[in-house]
């Protein structure tokens, strides 16, 4: 059976303009039946890093937060903190850059809960008991939430080939501990040149994994449980994720996470994703390089698979635009996420996640 995905484009009147547009959407494509009253609706996105300005705009997200507070719902923004050392790898920083990117309460009427806590430790682990993991880390405030919307944009991407409902679901749910599991299979690594024995790593170390030989942190692979704080307490950069995962791999990995996610909201979500500002890579970048295709449009679905195979259509099936950084597949019906990132096979994440019964990429695209 084709799973449904809504579609809405960006073309409005007096009458319909695009926020009018976008209740519409959510209204006919199950926002009433995936949340009921009184629920704590956890509207899952990505709120930018400090200098990039592809992410969705707070406006479109305060009509999806006046949609689920018609329902008589409790909505928060969320999201977990990034495994690198940014603009949102803790959580202060994380809440001052949601805010100078303009999802402050008083623009988007809901407030942000950073899923897994002050440096990313705040995390539930969940058994699903697959290849690449017996249980997955994510984080708790999207766990113990009642039922979950997740908000994508959806872009072009540097691993996975483009972003969407699955990453950011699968790595953007996950704890610190749970991204550095997907990325990496080894514990991370201290560059010696730019380590200068100051022991705040140690200082952090829940497994006590780390110690110094001859004024150089050095960590203890087998004592290591994953967790990357030390990454982010280091003062001096020296500390660094071992970027050592075989993208196929990666992408198992992905996807058995957002199985995590999901595991225990069975009827209690719903996906959009916005292909506005389609950049080339993911929106963790500080800055954002020009679309490579027009504003198409929002879709909405209750599949999870589904909705990025209609999203990848959606875009392959547009005429690049001029001056962006495509130089090949650039016509209609061309692989755009090949052309930019042509060593990734973008559609393992999706075969992958409809062998694990996450969906269905055979869809029927409904034009509101």
């Amino acid at each position: 059976m084709k799973r449904k995905v809504y579609f809405i484009d960006f073309k409005a009147t007096y009458k319909e303009n695009l926020l009018f547009k976008i209740g519409k959407l959510l209204d006919t494509s199950g926002l009433g039946s995936a949340i009921k009253k009184r629920d704590l609706v956890a509207v899952k996105m990505h709120f930018g890093e400090q200098g990039n300005t592809a992410f969705i705009r707070p406006v479109f997200i305060r009509k999806i937060i006046e949609k689920i507070k018609e329902a008589g719902s409790f909505p928060f923004l969320t999201d977990c903190n990034t495994l690198y050392a940014g603009s949102r790898s803790d959580a202060p920083h994380h809440h001052i850059t949601a805010i100078h990117n303009g999802f402050a309460y008083s623009v988007v009427n809901a407030p942000v809960v950073i899923a897994d806590g002050l440096r990313g430790r705040s995390e539930t682990s969940v058994v699903i008991n697959r290849k690449r993991f017996n249980r997955v880390y994510i984080g708790s405030e999207i766990v113990r939430a009642d039922s979950l919307l997740s908000v994508a944009h959806f872009k072009g991407h540097e691993l996975s080939g483009f972003g969407g409902t699955i990453k950011n679901l699968g790595m953007g749910c996950a704890s610190r501990r749970g991204k550095l599991a997907q990325h990496s299979t080894v514990s991370p690594k201290v560059k010696s040149k730019k380590c200068v024995g100051c022991g705040e790593c140690i200082t952090h170390c829940a497994k006590k994994a780390i110690r110094l030989i001859k004024d150089k942190a050095s960590i203890d692979p087998e004592k290591c449980m994953g967790c990357g704080e030390c990454i982010i307490i280091c003062p001096n950069d020296a500390i660094q994720i071992q970027w050592n995962q075989d993208i196929p791999i990666f992408l198992e990995n992905m996807v058995e996470y957002t199985m995590g996610v999901l595991k225990n909201k069975k009827g209690k979500t719903l996906f959009l994703n916005f292909i506005t500002d389609v950049s080339p890579a993911c929106d963790c970048l500080p800055y954002n390089d020009s679309p490579i295709v027009r504003n198409i449009g929002i879709v909405a679905s209750k599949d999870p698979v589904a909705i990025d195979q209609a999203s990848v259509d959606l875009v392959n099936n547009e005429q690049a635009l001029p001056g962006s950084c495509l130089k090949k597949n650039t016509k209609p019906g061309e692989d755009k996420f090949r052309g930019m990132h042509p060593k990734v096979d973008w559609a393992t994440q999706l075969e992958y996640a409809e062998s694990l019964g996450l969906g269905s990429r055979i869809y029927e695209l409904i034009k509101i």
